[in-house]
């Protein structure tokens, strides 16, 4: 119950985890709450004021180690103890080394009885962006991508849109809304003038990100636009490679340059590492094929979602370009999670084959 109530704030909590929390006493609930959105109370905060009377001696069940320090809200085991539960039934310890064990101990220094690691892969998974993120100091990178059936992500004249149905369209743009920023290459912006915000579904708008290594975005480029509603990030080369970043700052877009890598291509793990210093948990790389190829070939990817439409082009641009592999012994082998249908395109979730 508690997983299920976590699930409601997905795409509103970051950049802190999702949560759900349930009270109970004799097998029954009293109370149930999760974490709606940032900076606003927590799961347990909700489900302790969800509660008609006392909650003395009742256990709370909760997915993520209650947090015991002073950030937008005050710390949930100081109400907790308070309200005197006796038992606490933690999902997964919060890898936050802010809190990181110290909640589950100050329970215990109060007398309360903690139970911790039930159902703990699951509660894991639920916040594998908030877990990769703490864990690494970068954020969790889904390279996403609709294809034809024969693997081509624009006709050879470079025109794409649309390879995939409205159903399929609305999935993208919940992915978008489920990420704290969306990452495209100069050259989608030239070629496809996207948008990047959440428009065909409910959801918040992620921060976009574009590569552009020499600042050459069209001027009247719309994700340019509505800086208000979507702030924009342009990733550059070093300053003295490119021209004229002045006329994005006065739009209000902040232009950042980083180092080039051996090969000469912008250092995508400098680039992760910036997006990390501004607490950006989650990525989704929309694109196109040199950016997809280029976090591919970086190995620096955990998810990768590819729609594929029963539609065929023959020659055209592929989504994955040269990676420098000869032989099949190899390739890079992906494990397939899930499978489905969205109108008449096929959704796979695929992640890195790991030893």
């Amino acid at each position: 119950m508690a997983l299920g109530l976590a699930r409601r704030g997905e795409g509103w909590t970051s950049p802190n985890p999702m949560v759900g929390a349930v009270i109970a006493r004799d097998g029954k609930a009293l109370g149930k709450g999760y974490h709606r959105r940032f900076g606003e109370a927590h799961a347990e905060i909700n489900a302790i004021n969800e509660t008609a009377g006392s909650i003395e001696g009742a256990t709370m069940y909760v997915t993520l180690e209650p947090c015991s320090h002073h950030g937008k809200t005050p710390p949930c085991v100081d109400r907790i103890i308070e309200e005197k539960v006796s038992r606490v039934v933690v999902g997964a310890t919060d890898p936050n080394p802010l809190v990181s064990g110290r909640g589950i101990g100050t329970l215990r220094d109060h007398g309360i009885e903690v139970t911790v690691g039930v159902l703990e892969r699951e509660c894991e998974v639920l916040n594998e962006k908030f877990f990769t993120f703490m864990r690494t100091g970068r954020p969790f990178v889904t390279l996403k991508y609709a294809q034809t059936l024969d693997g081509r992500i624009a006709s050879s004249t470079g025109h794409s849109q649309w390879i995939s149905s409205p159903p399929s369209l609305r999935f993208a743009h919940r992915l978008r809304g489920q990420h704290d920023a969306v990452l495209v290459g100069r050259g989608t912006v030239a070629a496809d003038d996207p948008d990047l915000r959440v428009r065909l579904v409910r959801g918040r708008n992620p921060l976009r990100v574009v590569v552009d290594p020499a600042l050459r975005i069209p001027p009247e480029a719309h994700i340019l636009d509505n800086q208000d509603a979507a702030r924009t990030l342009v990733i550059t080369g070093p300053l003295r490679e490119s021209e004229g970043s002045s006329g994005m700052e006065e739009r209000g877009i902040e232009v950042v340059a980083i180092e080039r890598d051996n090969d000469g291509s912008l250092d995508l793990k400098a680039l992760l590492t910036e997006l990390g210093r501004r607490q950006i948990s989650s990525v989704l790389v929309e694109g196109g094929a040199g950016v997809i190829t280029s976090f591919v070939r970086a190995g620096l990817f955990d998810r990768m979602i590819v729609i594929t439409a029963p539609k065929m082009v023959g020659r055209g641009i592929e989504a994955v370009g040269d990676l420098g592999i000869t032989r099949m012994d190899d390739s890079i082998e992906l494990r397939c999670e899930r499978i489905f249908r969205k109108g008449k395109d096929i959704v796979m979730y695929m992640r890195k084959e790991v030893d």
